[in-house]
């Protein structure tokens, strides 16, 4: 009876409590704090919500900067450069101001030049016909902006024919001659690009002379060759320039011994080539 009983009274206790939590779990339009539904992810994965895209705030038709130049190095002053290549124009190796108006000045002489030329020559005296082929070396040095002078070396080949007039008279049909002489020149321009040209040559000719009969005899004599004219110069470069030269002789024709007085025609026609050294 007393088991009946107790097992009642838990029975009703029970009944009590489950009324209380029902309530407890019921929600009212009066309550004050509601319940939010948590939200699923519905994004792919490993994925991240897109941001929007910002613009850079620039003002419309802003001009751009203009590109600079990479600063030009100046030697520091009172600093020698040593290592800097030597320039004529500027001994020091420094840039020195030029004044508004004022033209930078020339660039120096330069004083030593080659001087070579190529002859070729015809003269015809009473008959007689002469044909010579040169060339001749030389070192020039100028005195002034205008004014050479130099000495120089010279070869020549000369070949002479006596007409048949004077063959009856003793001459030999022809001389060949190859002659080595020592020589002195001087120039001057005049205007621009054209100069006057002189010269004064002493030649050792070693002739030979053959007659119509077969014999043959052999000279060695020494010519002095005075030389004047004039000439143009072409510039084909700042330290190239060809010359064409046409010179009178002074001495042509025969002495009395029936030897040429000059290795040279009448007129001579040189083409000479310059080159400066320094």
């Amino acid at each position: 009876m007393k088991r009946f009983l107790f097992s009642l009274v838990l029975g009703g206790t029970g009944l009590a409590l489950v009324p209380a939590a029902a309530r407890a779990q019921t929600t009212t339009p009066t309550d004050t704090v509601r319940t939010v539904k948590p939200q699923l992810n519905t994004a792919p994965p490993g994925s991240a919500p897109a941001r929007p895209r910002r613009e850079p705030a620039t003002a419309p038709n802003e001009p751009q900067p203009a590109p600079t130049t990479p600063p030009v190095y100046q030697p520091a002053p009172n600093v020698p450069a040593s290592n800097a290549p030597y320039d004529p124009n500027r001994p020091s190796g420094m840039d020195l101001p030029q004044r508004a108006g004022v033209a930078p000045p020339p660039p120096p002489l330069r004083k030593y030049f080659l001087y070579t030329n190529f002859g070729l020559g015809y003269s015809s005296y009473a008959g007689d016909g002469q044909f010579n082929a040169s060339i001749a070396p030389a070192i020039g040095y100028r005195v002034t902006e205008k004014f050479a002078i130099g000495p120089g070396i010279s070869y020549s080949y000369i070949n002479v024919s006596y007409s048949p007039f004077n063959q009856q008279f003793g001459y030999p049909e022809k001389i060949r001659y190859n002659n080595l002489g020592l020589k002195a020149f001087a120039q001057y321009m005049v205007y621009k690009q054209f100069f006057v040209h002189a010269e004064y040559e002493v030649t050792r000719l070693r002739g030979e002379a053959t007659f119509a009969q077969g014999n043959m005899i052999t000279s060695n004599t020494t010519a002095t060759t005075p030389l004047g004219g004039a000439g143009y110069r072409s510039q084909f470069g700042e330290r190239f320039a060809a010359d064409i030269v046409v010179l009178y002789n002074f001495n042509d024709g025969i002495d009395n011994q029936g030897n040429r007085k000059s290795p040279y025609g009448q007129p001579e026609i040189r083409f000479n080539f310059l080159f400066d050294l320094k």
